[in-house]
């Protein structure tokens, strides 16, 4: 009986996983409606990576008007809510730092960051600048400076410490 109970169990673990996943869905295209979650501005008004984060039983994206929002959203000690997916920019596909392009995005999780380069993202903080190919990254790293992290690299504290000491920007030159 214990055996069956078991083989059952892993069946059923086994076919939760599979629903979470085709459950995941597609990255949406940018369009000039989309507004940021945190600034309320519109999305394409804005130079540099975008992302989009989808949440557990809602249609519609929260979108971002810089990765490391997203990621400071991803990795918030305080959510009360499920994360399905987070899309970010493939600055390695995009077609200019001021064009993404509306339908460029990979998964956050699967993506290279160059974090503390000179890059700074849409609301001219410092930008945590998203890959799908790491030696684009290094390219990216040499020629701006920073270092290339796996998302699992990234801590909460990297991206929720405070931009600002109160009179100069953290991470400036």
């Amino acid at each position: 009986m214990r055996k069956i109970f078991i083989v059952f169990l892993i069946f059923f673990l086994a076919a939760c996983g599979r629903d979470v996943e085709a459950e995941k869905p597609a990255p949406v295209a940018l369009t000039q409606d989309a507004a940021g979650h945190y600034c309320q501005m519109i999305i394409l008004d804005h130079d540099g990576p975008k992302s989009q984060a989808h949440l557990l039983n809602n249609g519609n994206p929260l979108w971002f008007s810089q990765v490391r929002d997203a990621l400071a959203f991803m990795k918030s000690p305080d959510k009360t809510f499920e994360i399905t997916v987070v899309y970010v920019n493939d600055i390695g596909a995009a077609p200019s730092w001021s064009d993404m392009g509306v339908d460029n995005w990979i998964e956050a999780k699967t993506a290279f960051y160059v974090v503390g380069s000179d890059a700074k993202g849409g609301m001219g903080a410092p930008e945590f600048v998203p890959f799908a190919d790491i030696e684009k990254a290094k390219t990216f790293a040499l020629k701006r400076g920073g270092k290339v992290l796996s998302f699992d690299e990234i801590s909460a504290e990297m991206v929720l410490a405070p931009l600002y000491d109160g009179e100069t920007p953290n991470n400036t030159n």
